[in-house]
């Protein structure tokens, strides 16, 4: 894939300051401006390197590694692919979605850790729960979810997709599979979901762990707030289902694509100049028509959607339950291979490999290897402002 023209961090160098400068800022969302601001720059140090057989010579900066950096999370999905290559399954895998209305993002806004850990904890029990039912699979599953916060917009709107696949081991330890093309039904899923986490939201109101500020300050009052979950007790939440992928192959090609996926990826910037951003994005609501459309933004407005998906520190983003939960991965993955006499082939597919030889190799004669041959070290930060009296 070509190198993109503009990329998110030359938008936060060319706007950045600015808007540091006229906007207050958490912590949080600071570090990622000025993490993603010098990625693979002289600011973070790097090194230099010459191919030992032609005379091309190239100077590599060192990555940000921050998990919101576009460029960064590049190489951290290979590294988590190739971790995941031995734990997949061969059977069919599905996708299913969990969205929270809108009303409850308002709230999740506010309290990110706690209202993104509730919609984690309230998705994993409810399908673990269904799936347990003698009346549907009626067994244990292994998952693993992938928080999203975004739209394709870049306004706010988490949810988690979980890829879950179609079995489990039977409480006598058999494998069960579910009907072909059909795993779990999505409104029994549906109000199980919303009965879990309006009990968990509301646990967590009463603890005192949620705060309101603003336009949402009045929620402080117990009665405001029950008042102002009511009407969600009646509606019918998003939860989708959708057409499964087939076997590991097929799974590991689209969480290639997926996991580490940030809130835009650079390809998707289209142009960055006179104070303004535009980039590609999917219309959902317009049906099949006219999907892709470009929208263009004020630099400042591109930068604060962008922010607005930064997330707090230490946070889990990608969860793993059931079958998959760590504590019990390893024998139960292998119970299941043996039940499904599965082989232990490689199923990650070559697309996703790291081809250490080839990123070596020198792209000038493409014979020789590139050797590092000087270290050159990251910026020192003064530990005081220099004197200017």
């Amino acid at each position: 894939m070509s190198r993109p023209a503009f990329e998110l961090a030359g938008i936060f160098r060319q706007y950045g300051e600015a808007y540091r400068l006229s906007h207050s800022l958490p912590l949080e969302q600071l570090r990622v401006l000025r993490a993603i601001e010098i990625c693979r720059t002289a600011t973070l140090g790097g090194h230099a390197e010459k191919c030992g057989h032609c005379d091309y010579s190239r100077i590599a900066y060192n990555s940000c590694r921050n998990r919101h950096c576009p460029k960064c999370q590049n190489t951290e999905r290979a590294k988590w692919l190739e971790s995941r290559r031995g734990e997949l399954l061969p059977v069919e895998y599905f996708h299913v979605v969990f969205t929270i209305p809108e009303q409850l993002a308002r709230i999740a806004f506010q309290n990110k850790e706690a209202v993104y850990g509730i919609l984690f904890r309230a998705a994993a029990e409810t399908l673990a729960t269904i799936a347990r039912d003698p009346k549907h699979l009626g067994c244990e599953i292994g998952f693993f979810g992938v928080l999203h916060t975004w739209g394709q917009n870049l306004l706010h709107h988490p949810h988690v997709h979980f890829v879950v696949p179609g079995g489990g081991l039977s409480p006598d330890g058999k494998w069960l599979r579910c009907r072909p093309g059909f795993f779990l039904p999505v409104r029994v899923l549906s109000r199980l979901f919303r009965r879990l986490f309006l009990k968990a939201l509301d646990e967590a109101f009463r603890k005192e762990q949620l705060e309101f500020f603003g336009a949402m300050e009045s929620l402080k009052e117990p009665k405001a707030f029950r008042d102002y979950l009511a009407p969600l007790q009646e509606t019918e939440w998003v939860v989708y289902a959708k057409p499964p992928f087939g076997g590991p192959q097929q799974v590991l090609e689209y969480l290639g694509r997926y996991t580490h996926r940030v809130a835009i990826s650079n390809h998707r910037i289209r142009n960055a100049s006179n104070g303004q951003v535009s980039f590609q994005w999917k219309d959902y609501r317009a049906g099949s028509r006219q999907k892709q459309r470009l929208m263009t933004l004020a630099a400042d407005e591109f930068i604060r959607r962008f922010l607005l998906h930064t997330l707090p520190a230490g946070f889990q983003r990608i969860r793993y339950f059931g079958l998959l939960a760590n504590r019990f991965r390893k024998e139960k993955l292998a119970a299941c291979r043996q039940l499904l006499n599965g082989p232990m082939y490689e199923l990650l597919p070559e697309t996703a490999k790291i081809d250490i030889v080839s990123f070596h190799r020198c792209p000038q004669c493409r014979i020789g290897m590139l050797i590092r041959i000087l270290a050159l070290p990251a910026y020192r930060w003064p530990a005081r402002p220099p004197d200017s009296s």
